[in-house]
């Protein structure tokens, strides 16, 4: 193999200082050679930019224009130059296994596990098309080069945007091979390579053959690992390894064909054990969920993760803050009337299945089989918003309040409280009297929002400050049906996807 001449610098550098440790070097080679690799990558990246100006000519986003040759040989440069910008940036080695399906055969590649920007290596290197933000198009340079690859934007800006995309690559996967092959992450964010997370259904719901592609990096040293929550503080230096593998073509059944989920999860776990690594239930969701900082911030032992495992298997979160509010104004109608499991199957138009009956027992408060449609609404709001408490605690003074003066009493406050935090019980005494100043014996929403301005931690204040709150979830059914079951895995070795590996 052909050494870098980046090598010889480190070489060199190290015979000039000290021993030192690994992350010594790192910080070393941080300040020295980053630089030089730097200035390579961008004056190649630059030097891509005509060529894909000029292949992306004359394009049409609604079909594909037949290949000439002088898009050929775009294409080829830009292959050759994107492979030495990333040798610049250290990958010297690049190993592939595995035949790749052609377009015909296989549509969407779903890659695996996401835990870097540097995933972007096999899309340079196949120049298939992915999903992005249609911001991105607008960036100087790169929206050129990420406009030669043909991307299925998504506008965040667009209500309707999700529905939009998921008909574009639909439309593209049943083309029969015309459209360049789409890579998709399905788990949606970057981890810590230490499991996969569950899959989201994008690639899987037009139901064609999918072709699993699982990546990794065998470095001694992780300096590659970008968690959802942001990257490592060590610069990525070193030479490094990267392999991808092709997998052999997944074709779904007819059962798979109706269920995305569980096509994608079928997936998930061949891709798990070509990579011999654990699963896990949680997901990106679950990470802001539980990492959501506000006045309502979720305790460890919140039974809202499980919520949030059955509300996603249900498909109960499309829509988000639509659906919340359509469930919001229902409940206002129905509050008086407790729903058994068929009522409350009508009401979010469902069947009954095993599923749905678990979601309606977290909500089984007393035990009667009977449950409060109102607190299942502020339990969506809450894994729908997880950063905008206050929108959910105006959300369920709006269901609560009396029509007369808008005013809730201390048992509403505390129903409300204990389900926004998912715990089975929450003691309100202490904060309802420092919120009802003119003891009244009821407060109003404004009444609340004036004592939150004034005390914005109030849940760890009045709340959580004299509850145990274990590091794990507890397995044991609390007492109001909410029930913090743990995530399943395959190991007991997966940790938290925004968690960073101990050798880090």
């Amino acid at each position: 193999m052909n050494a870098s001449p980046f090598d010889s610098v480190s070489r060199s550098l190290s015979l000039l200082l000290p021993p030192t440790s690994p992350l010594s070097q790192i910080g070393v080679m941080t300040v020295t050679v980053f630089p030089v690799r730097l200035f390579f990558a961008v004056f190649l990246m630059l030097l891509a930019w005509p060529f894909a100006f000029a292949a992306s000519l004359g394009r049409s986003e609604l079909a594909v224009e037949t290949e000439t040759w002088w898009r050929r040989i775009c294409d080829i440069a830009l292959r050759v130059l994107m492979r030495a910008m990333w040798f610049c940036g250290g990958f010297h080695w690049v190993t592939v296994k595995g035949e790749p399906a052609p377009p015909s055969q296989a549509p969407i590649l779903t890659l695996a596990p996401h835990s870097s920007y540097f995933d972007a290596i096999p899309i340079t290197m196949t120049m298939a098309s992915i999903v992005m933000k249609t911001e991105s198009k607008n960036i100087p340079v790169w929206g050129t080069l990420i406009k030669f690859i043909r991307p299925v934007f998504v506008s965040r800006s667009d209500q309707d945007s999700r529905r939009k995309t998921v008909e574009e690559i639909k439309r593209r996967a049943h083309a029969g091979g015309e459209w360049p092959q789409i890579m998709i992450f399905p788990e949606g964010t970057c981890t810590n390579r230490s499991c996969l997370i569950t899959f989201k259904p994008g690639a899987f719901i037009p139901a064609v053959p999918v072709q699993p592609v699982v990546l990794r990096y065998p470095n001694k040293m992780d300096t590659i690992t970008w968690t959802w929550q942001g990257p490592g503080k060590y610069g990525r230096v070193l030479s490094l390894f990267f392999s991808l593998q092709y997998l052999p073509l997944y074709t779904p059944s007819e059962e798979e064909k109706n269920n995305p989920a569980l096509f994608a999860n079928n997936v998930r776990r061949i891709m798990a054990k070509a990579l011999e690594l654990p699963i896990t239930d949680l997901s990106f969701d679950d990470c802001q969920l539980s990492q959501a900082k506000g006045p309502l911030r979720v305790p460890t032992n919140s039974s809202l993760l499980q919520f949030n495992r059955l509300a996603r298997r249900l498909g109960l979160r499309t829509g988000t803050t639509d659906t919340v509010l359509q469930q919001a104004s229902r409940a206002r109608n129905i509050w008086g009337y407790r729903l058994g499991l068929e009522d409350f199957a009508q009401y979010l138009d469902l069947p009954v299945t095993d599923m749905l009956t678990e979601l309606h027992s977290l909500f089984n408060q007393h035990g009667d089989g009977q449950i409060d449609v109102r607190e299942y609404v502020i339990a969506l709001s809450v894994v729908c918003q997880p950063s905008k408490a206050m929108d959910t605690l105006r959300l369920a003074f709006g269901m609560y309040e009396a029509k007369e003066d808008r005013a809730i009493v201390e048992k509403e406050l505390g129903s409300i409280l204990r389900t926004a935090l998912g715990v089975a019980e929450v003691d309100v005494t202490e904060l309802f009297s420092a919120i009802d100043t003119l003891d009244a014996g009821k407060i109003t929403h404004d009444d609340f929002c004036r004592f939150v301005v004034q005390h914005p931690d109030f849940a760890q204040e009045y709340l959580l400050s004299s509850r145990e709150t274990p590091s794990t979830p507890h397995t044991v059914p609390l007492t109001n049906g909410f029930s913090v079951e743990h995530y399943n895995t395959e190991e007991p070795t997966c940790s938290i996807p925004g968690q960073k590996k101990k050798e880090d």
